[in-house]
């Protein structure tokens, strides 16, 4: 049984994972990507598509697409405190996203246990067409000193 949380402890702890995780997260740093909001379970990131992200198509190349989403499933998966990594990912690319485009991945969490979850990204532009749909299977490693697990 999970302990009892208040929703204020819950979302403290879900700022605090995310502000010392991007604090040393160079890779979403250097794509760009921020963080729009972050709750237990949640996380909304958002990146402009620059022009060296284009593939050879002149249109945003697939992995950075899938790491948006990806940063997004690893700020969801460890907004409850402890170490969180990606165990599996997929994802469906269904439109092609443009020099100028500000992508959006919304990660929501579908089911957790101690030791896994599973969430799934929708990446957006800015005109709410959907880019992506992505799912990604967490396992958690470890809790750090002086965070708790909710």
């Amino acid at each position: 049984m999970e302990p009892l949380v208040s929703a204020d402890a819950a979302q403290s702890l879900a700022e605090r994972s995310a502000a010392a995780m991007y604090a040393d997260d160079r890779a979403s740093q250097a794509l760009g990507m921020r963080i729009i909001d972050i709750r237990p379970g949640y996380a909304k990131l958002s990146m402009i598509v620059r022009e060296d992200m284009l593939n050879g198509h002149a249109v945003c190349h697939g992995g950075l697409i899938f790491s948006l989403a990806d940063s997004a499933f690893a700020f969801a998966c460890n907004s409850h405190g402890g170490v969180a990594v990606a165990a599996a990912a997929s994802i469906d690319f269904l439109a092609p996203a443009h020099g100028g485009d500000e992508l959006t991945a919304e990660a929501v969490e579908r089911w957790r246990s101690k030791r896994s979850g599973v969430y799934e990204a929708t990446v957006v532009n800015q005109r709410g067409e959907t880019i992506a749909l992505f799912r990604g299977r967490s396992h958690r490693m470890r809790e750090p000193l002086g965070i708790q697990q909710v």
